[in-house]
């Protein structure tokens, strides 16, 4: 695989398993030191010690992005190991237990999706943007994982808000940065196989069948599209959602399904 990223610094938020683990790989593999930030800092040194054990280079760190310290200590971490910070990966979030009955939403759940995932984006962003800006040939790039809950309707109503207002922060930094060389850009991710979906594999089962391309993502499929966003490959896109779904938001297989019962 050719090195795109040869001599970068990048921090992945979230990146101990799952989309942000797959992410931190694909960086690994193609030239990076990839900073492992999570709030399991065991599960972080884990994932780490295994890119490491490939032949990549990766550290990790403990990191809760809803606490401005424990966010500046982690970027700082990046940029004294590896001497340099390109890339920012947003990938960290919170999402709360989805309710029919908005009535019974909480104030503490509310807030906790919003100041993880959203505010934790801003957070990373705001302390990584400065040294993003001085990244050398204006190669410096921010990638958001939001999701097709941010652009439609797939319930976890506190979940979606947040997600959809990482739509927003993304378009907002983007024309900040811009003068700065830095690109701003946002994954939007259908339904993923990670583990969040451990012990309830058959509602991925069932929900395979509502992607036009007949499956449920990976992780590997999301961590491609990151790359590609964050490499020079991508150096006039910015400001810019890229759905990575499988078609879902192309699709409305309810009301073809109702056509079909007729």
């Amino acid at each position: 695989m050719t090195e795109r990223f040869d001599g970068y610094g990048v921090v992945v938020t979230g990146a101990a398993r799952g989309i942000g683990e797959a992410t931190a790989r694909r960086f690994a593999a193609e030239g990076a030191g990839v900073l492992i930030a999570d709030l399991d800092g065991v599960a972080a040194s884990r994932t780490a010690a295994a890119i490491r054990a490939d032949g990549g280079r990766a550290e990790a760190v403990r990191c809760d992005v809803a606490e401005r310290a424990s966010v500046d200590a982690a970027i700082a971490r990046a940029v004294d190991v590896f001497g340099t910070l390109d890339v920012l990966v947003n990938n960290a979030y919170s999402c709360g237990e989805h309710h029919d009955d908005f009535t019974l939403e909480s104030d503490e759940e509310w807030q906790r999706d919003l100041d993880v995932t959203l505010s934790g984006a801003m957070r990373c962003s705001r302390a990584a943007l400065p040294h993003l800006m001085n990244a050398p040939r204006r190669r410096g790039a921010i990638v958001n994982i939001g999701s097709v809950n941010g652009l439609s309707y797939f319930g976890n109503h506190s979940y979606s808000a947040a997600k959809a207002g990482l739509v927003s922060l993304t378009r907002t930094l983007a024309v900040h940065a811009a003068p700065d060389g830095v690109r701003v850009n946002l994954v939007a991710p259908g339904t993923i196989r990670t583990p969040a979906w451990a012990g309830r594999e058959e509602i991925l089962t069932k929900a395979a069948g509502s992607y036009p391309l007949g499956r449920i993502g990976e992780p590997t499929d999301i961590a491609a599209a990151v790359a590609f966003l964050a490499s020079r490959d991508a150096a006039w896109i910015t400001g810019v959602t890229l759905p990575v779904d499988g078609g879902i938001l192309n699709s409305n297989s309810g009301f073809t399904d109702a056509l079909a019962a007729e």
